[in-house]
């Protein structure tokens, strides 16, 4: 087991026609105000096809129809419920669609992930709706693993984005080993989740071991002082719109990043089976690398190693557990953990919710 590092660890925790517009003017999404009338669709995503596609797919009971626009224009239209594919697009950085229904407020989508050569797990935030029928902006928060890697091809794509902000949560040692590249412009700010924990200081020896390590990470990352410290920055900065887009990220963009979204999205009343489906999203989109790191392991040494490079619904289950533990109630982690209080929770969602 002696290849085993901490350095692994850290590694372990971690949506029909066509018209045409520029790149530029697909690199930031539209502004929408408090104000938006009552949005009707109660799902919908873009995925964007290995072929240059992207397939719709919507509900939206009781309404009668619904058109989709894409670079201005209205590419496709259908009904209550829709499942279309749109091809012949033109390159862009990233493709935004509205989908506009004959009644209600529409919705501006674009595929969560967004491509990167030196990153695999660089998605939006948003997208999401919540319990009582608002939706998440996107375009507005991301998370990422981590950003060492990034070609300048990949600067020029984030600063075409609209990259304002970096808030890392890697460990002294992963900034060291593997420092960032941040788009021109973008404020950086360290945000060290773990400084303070002790949890990750002995390798596991068995698969058992590994999975109580995750599991205790978790927890950490809801009540350790650095972790509270850690999101309460994130927080800050997602509070303040002139950060926006903001990006989190940590070195995997699983573990710390994914508690980082979990809270996020719970505290803007996405549900917890929602907010579930994006933190083991990282399983899909790390499958390749993660298939690739176990390959080069014995099978003795990869079966031990697995639990650190997967999520797995018991490890977030452990950090909602952690907080009914100790603060009895999300708001409550909300206000003493992270001091948000109601008035600035009330502030968040103004900014980052329509509908």
């Amino acid at each position: 087991m002696k290849n085993l590092t901490l350095a692994g660890v850290a590694l372990a925790l971690t949506a029909v026609s066509v018209s045409l517009t520029t790149p530029a003017a697909l690199a930031a999404p539209a502004k929408h105000t408090a104000a938006t009338s009552r949005i009707p669709f109660t799902a919908a995503t873009v995925t964007a096809n290995d072929n240059g596609s992207y397939r719709i797919v919507w509900k939206a009971p009781g309404v009668r129809s619904v058109a989709i626009r894409a670079n201005g224009h209205v590419v496709a239209r259908g009904g209550a419920h829709g499942d279309v594919t749109v091809s012949g697009l033109p390159a862009a950085d990233r493709q935004w669609f509205d989908l506009v229904p004959q009644r209600g407020g529409s919705l501006h989508l674009a595929d969560r992930l967004v491509k990167l050569d030196g990153a695999v797990n660089f998605r939006d935030a948003g997208g999401y709706r919540t319990a009582d029928g608002h939706w998440v902006k996107m375009g507005e928060i991301y998370r990422s693993d981590a950003l060492n890697k990034l070609t300048d091809a990949d600067l020029a794509k984030l600063e075409r984005l609209g990259i304002q902000a970096v808030y890392d949560l890697r460990m002294a040692s992963e900034r060291t080993s593997a420092p960032d590249r941040v788009p021109s412009g973008a404020a950086y700010t360290v945000a060290d989740v773990l400084a303070g924990s002790a949890t990750f200081t002995t390798m596991p020896t068995t698969e058992d071991e590994a999975v109580e390590m995750m599991v205790e990470g978790e927890k950490f990352m809801v009540s350790g002082d650095s972790a509270r410290a850690a999101y309460s920055a994130v927080f800050a900065g997602v509070a303040d719109e002139s950060e926006h887009g903001l990006l989190y990220h940590c070195t995997a963009g699983k573990d710390r990043t994914g508690w980082s979204s979990a809270a996020l999205l719970t505290a803007l009343g996405v549900p917890r089976a929602t907010v579930m489906d994006d933190y083991l999203a990282s399983n899909t989109y790390r499958a390749t690398v993660n298939a690739a790191t176990l390959a080069a392991m014995p099978a003795a040494q990869a079966k031990v190693y697995k639990p650190l490079l997967d999520v797995r619904p018991e490890y977030l289950n452990s950090g909602f557990d952690e907080v009914s533990t100790e603060y009895g109630s999300f708001n409550s982690y909300l206000r003493k953990g992270l001091g948000i209080d109601t008035g600035e929770l009330r502030a968040l969602k103004r900014d980052l919710l329509i509908g």
